[in-house]
């Protein structure tokens, strides 16, 4: 029987019916273990005789497609494939499928919640509260802010629709022109201006190329004085130790941040100051968003197999 391998968090947890679909065509499901990102050693071990992979956001490396002698599609229940190598993949010939927007509605109702958390120290006077002390910080409101929309995609408009419903004025940059001209409701603008006029800057661009951060020291210096930056895309996007610099500088005000190189992170350095709001890659992790990425994730998987 032809063995289909299967790895995000969000499935390994818990059977989903979808996944479980593909047994009555003729697979044999295999989990790595349960609520855990599996490592390379863990892929070694599973891959060897699957032919298809229904993957997360673990990073598979090269030396796990060359064991995979078998394999003939992945099909991501998300849209980032830069944890995959994809030369390999294309030298392979292997099908790779994405879930296009299947979560963008729970990545970006998480930003918007994450920004309100920030400008209103939602987490502090959580934790003060609990340790028996009565916090009351000085807020700021979302309407009227200026609120900065890296990479406009479906995640990225989504957010920039919530936040122009909020009463934001909205900017937005993305590298893609047709992206740039696909509506009239926010200011598109490069980056620099973007992340010079807005107040808060929500980054749901893909991993660069060459792994460079967009947000480095030189960025951040040009932030607005007291930033809120909202990270639920890619860890790579942000350098965590300027991002340390410009918070102990007043130049960030929060970093919320819902995604990180080490997962779970064991450099706490960053995530363990008060001036950070971290969460645990949860982003898409909704029941709503869950059933829309697997359902069409095993529908991915089931038609490049098919085609092949």
């Amino acid at each position: 029987m032809q063995r289909i391998l299967v790895t995000p968090r969000s499935l390994t947890a818990s059977r989903h019916p979808a996944v479980e679909r593909l047994r009555e065509f003729g697979y044999e499901v295999v989990y790595c273990e349960a609520g855990k990102a599996p490592s390379e050693q863990d892929l070694l071990r599973l891959t060897p005789d699957i032919v298809g992979w229904l993957a997360g956001v673990e990073p598979v490396s090269e030396a796990v497609i060359a064991g995979a002698r078998r394999l003939r599609a992945i099909s991501r229940n998300g849209v980032g494939v830069d944890n995959l190598p994809l030369a390999a993949l294309s030298q392979r010939e292997i099908a790779l499928r994405t879930a296009g927007g299947a979560n963008a509605q729970g990545v970006a109702e998480l930003a918007i919640g994450l920004m309100f958390s920030a400008i209103r120290h939602i987490p502090l006077a959580d934790s003060g509260i609990k340790s028996g002390r009565w916090p009351r910080h000085i807020g700021r409101e979302i309407h009227g802010r200026t609120v900065g929309v890296v990479g406009y995609g479906a995640i990225g408009r989504e957010v920039a629709r919530l936040a122009g419903a909020l009463g934001a004025k909205v900017l937005a940059c993305d590298p893609l022109p047709q992206a740039a001209n696909s509506d009239s409701l926010v200011r598109h603008v490069d980056l620099e201006t973007l992340i010079a006029e807005s107040e808060i800057v929500t980054l749901h661009c893909p991993a660069a190329a060459d792994g460079r951060p967009v947000l480095s020291a030189p960025q951040l210096a040009r932030c607005r004085h007291g930033a809120v930056i909202v990270n639920t895309a890619r860890a790579s996007l942000v350098d965590d130790k300027a991002m340390i610099e410009a918070l102990n500088a007043g130049q960030v005000a929060t970093y919320a941040v819902d995604v990180f190189n080490e997962e779970p992170p064991r450099e706490l350095t960053l995530v363990s100051d008060p001036r950070v709001i971290a969460t645990a890659h949860i982003g898409g992790y909704t029941e709503e968003s869950v059933d829309r990425a697997t359902t069409a994730a095993v529908d991915n998987l089931l038609e490049a197999l098919s085609g092949i």
